[in-house]
């Protein structure tokens, strides 16, 4: 037995010897394949030398990148490799590099310097005039799309940080003088040598927003933080939104492509909130309950007109005890009727139908002073309900709608019901806190259960995890973003807003998008927060200018979208909106990231993957990028820096 034992013994010592070996063996050849690929990317990068290091992929090859999944992907902060440096039109190099042989997408021609895709001047002929629907979004079919990067104008560069902005932007950057001669007596804008000068008048406040929203002030209170979201209808360059911001008041603004060249262009210019968006036949891509305060300023709104349908929106889109402010035709008819080139008589009747039109859909009249009228939406509908009663001809009360639905949804003649109420006092829906303290509380939505699966502990996780991710992205990815380099951002998949509320303190505004087909539709949270944001199927493209964000944020964006439509359209579009040298930060699996970190030299796109917060373990990683400086030319060649 003891012979037995020790040969047993042996064969042990033996197989463990040859398992030791064998595993050596497979460490070896795991280490030289990743050597192997490490000596790849060194030989393409020091043959590729015009190419930034940090657009050669970090590995490229899904072997590569899998030979790091074992260690951390970043041993130095992803910030390091990328040039977040700002630039002016002097910089240009005009030589072309090696890389514009590698360019999988070519230049657009210059025509379309300023492209938007789904308000194409020229394809909106083809839509009828009723109701301005020519206006509306009409995206074009795939075989109109552009597979092509749009360029910036000549001598293109970084807009002035905030808040010169405000009142500058540089002429290169939207070269059209005809607003400075069509609106030159009512103070929008001027030309003064390279750049534009807002002085912040408007057709109605021609002694400047400032003055105009004082005398807001002295008919509803704008200092308290119960007013903390605005929209402006009609909006011109945004000068009311611009100076409410001194407010702590945040608003939409939204104008059409029209003859009036690049309204909203400017307005983003100068680094306030604006998208291009028309009253005609569609709702207003905002759930109910969205705003504080409405506003028109000579906005050319027919409000008395299709059964007052515009109006009706305005109310669906106002929270209860909201203030619709009007100041233009007709208002203060008696003193402008004759600049107006119309009768006193028009004009008395089309107030008439406007006041009617507001006590059909249970608003008082707070005031009328001088040039402005302000209106207010009831509480709740108690009230309202027993008053439709005994009217006659007035617009009834929806049934069985869904009133945050407002994508490619068309509006109402009929009012949208606020939540059930017990007490004439009580707010539908919930009462909402004054601002600041509104961001960090739980909002009405969540509280009240509307949100099925999401209780008040989720919105909080949420709220403290958004909070460490962008301490993350200032510490370690992107510094520019703690400097105040960037001003208008977009988050491309907002959920709760969580991103764009841990940035509440700092000069920038977030663009909060939610998609329209998600399993929830949280877009009234994120407004019961104090915050702005739209729907946004991104299939689409954004209604918005070229070169109008300096900062894409975009969680798991290409995960929800991998099996709707065609990845590369989607980065397409966040190329076109994107500013040069703008920063893109993408979260999502290494796998789909893999796919955009492929794509990504040919959209000239500098980028480094790093790890998620939590370390290197975590599955999902973080895509970091910044749009290179790049211009057109009349010959539709470019330069390049």
């Amino acid at each position: 037995m003891g012979k037995e034992t020790q040969a047993l013994a042996a064969m042990k010592l033996h197989h463990l010897t040859d398992l030791k070996k064998r595993s050596l063996i497979w460490f070896l050849a795991l280490s030289g394949l990743c050597s192997l690929f490490y000596m790849l990317g060194a030989w393409r990068a020091s043959y590729s030398k015009e190419i930034p290091p940090s657009t050669i992929l970090f590995g490229t090859s899904a072997d590569a990148l899998g030979c790091r999944l074992n260690t951390k992907l970043t041993s130095t902060p992803a910030a390091a490799e990328l040039d977040f440096s700002t630039y002016s039109s002097s910089e240009i190099d005009d030589s072309m590099s090696v890389q514009e042989e590698l360019i999988a997408f070519p230049s657009c021609d210059m025509k379309y310097s300023e492209y938007t895709p789904c308000e194409d001047t020229q394809r909106s002929l083809r839509f009828e005039r009723e109701k301005l629907i020519y206006r509306e979004r009409h995206c074009p079919a795939k075989d109109e799309e552009l597979h092509c990067l749009i360029p910036a104008p000549s001598g293109y560069k970084n807009p002035l940080p905030w808040p010169k902005s405000r009142e500058s932007a540089w002429y290169a950057n939207v070269p059209h003088k005809e607003l400075t001669v069509e609106k030159a007596i009512q103070n929008w804008i001027q030309y003064e040598g390279d750049r534009f000068r807002f002085p912040g008048g408007g057709t109605m406040f021609p002694k400047g927003a400032k003055s105009y929203i004082d005398d807001i002030n002295q008919l509803i209170s704008l200092s308290d933080g119960t007013i903390r979201t605005a929209l402006d209808t009609g909006c011109g360059v945004a000068s009311w939104g611009a100076y409410l911001l001194d407010r702590d008041i945040l608003t939409m603004s939204f104008a059409p492509r029209d003859t009036h060249e690049a309204q909203v262009q400017f307005a983003l210019e100068r680094g306030v909130p604006a998208m291009l968006g028309v009253m005609a036949s569609k709702r207003m891509p905002y759930p109910a309950r969205s705003f504080d305060m409405a506003h028109c300023s000579r906005c050319l709104i027919p409000w008395k007109d299709h059964n007052g349908m515009y109006l009706i929106e305005v109310d669906r889109v106002l929270r209860p005890g909201g203030y619709w402010i009007l100041s233009g035709p007709p208002i203060n008819w008696q003193t402008h009727w004759k600049g107006w080139q119309r009768t006193k008589e028009d004009l008395s009747e089309e107030q008439h139908a406007i006041e009617s039109l507001a006590r059909s859909l249970c608003w008082k009249k707070v005031a009328e002073r001088g040039n402005l009228a302000v209106w207010q939406k009831p509480w709740n509908h108690i009230d309202c309900i027993r008053f439709k009663k005994r009217m006659l001809n007035a617009p009834h009360i929806c049934v069985n709608e869904d009133a945050d639905a407002a994508w490619y949804k068309n509006m109402e003649t009929c009012i949208t019901p606020l939540p059930d109420a017990t007490d004439r006092k009580e707010v539908a829906g919930g009462p909402l806190a004054k601002w600041p303290h509104r961001l960090r509380l739980i909002p009405p939505r969540i509280s009240n259960g509307t949100l099925p699966g999401v209780t008040e502990s989720t919105f909080l996780d949420d709220t403290r995890t958004w909070g460490e991710r962008v301490e993350y992205y200032k510490g370690s990815l992107a510094p520019p973003l703690a400097s105040g380099r960037y001003r208008n951002i977009i988050d491309m998949n907002a959920n709760f807003g969580g991103f764009a509320a841990a940035l509440a303190k700092d000069k920038v505004w977030v663009m909060n998008v939610v998609p329209p087909h998600g399993k929830l539709n949280t877009l009234g949270v994120i407004y019961e927060r104090g915050l702005i944001g739209t729907y946004q199927d991104w299939c689409e493209a954004f209604s918005t200018y070229p070169r109008t964000y300096d900062f894409i944020h975009a969680d798991r964006i290409f995960s929800m979208y991998q099996d709707r439509c065609d990845i590369v359209n989607i980065l397409l579009e966040m190329d076109r909106i994107l500013r040069p040298k703008g920063l893109i930060i993408v979260r999502d699996d290494v796998v789909i990231l893999n796919k955009v970190l492929s794509m990504a030299p040919g959209l000239r796109w500098e980028t480094r993957l790093a790890d998620h917060e939590s370390g290197p373990f975590n599955a999902e990683k973080i895509l970091v990028a910044v749009k290179t400086y790049w211009v057109g030319s009349p010959s539709n060649s470019t330069e390049q820096s």
